[in-house]
């Protein structure tokens, strides 16, 4: 029997990778915020639940942490509100 012959591909041509501007996606946030304290354990609840509170900042009982008063903030303190503490700081 006959073997196959690899055939070698032609090599790949180098390109140059353009350099790409960096955009600001944060912006600071100078309107009302939120001080938010967790004051129940996180033991028992959800893995959804759990994973809306890492997203909040907070790990311990006791944490405090200050989030930018915006409608995807104010939907994780309304899943939430039976673990944490809220009060509104700013204008």
């Amino acid at each position: 029997m006959a073997t196959a012959k690899k055939v070698a591909k032609p090599a790949k041509k180098a390109v140059a990778k353009k350099a790409v501007a960096v955009k600001a996606t944060r912006k600071a946030h100078t309107g009302a915020t939120f001080v938010v304290k967790q004051v129940r354990s996180q033991i028992g609840i959800m893995p959804k639940t759990k994973a809306t509170m890492r997203a909040l900042g907070l790990r311990k009982i006791g944490d405090v942490n200050t989030l930018p008063d915006r409608p995807e903030i104010r939907g994780m303190l309304a899943r939430v509100p039976h673990l944490i503490e809220v009060s509104k700081k700013g204008a």
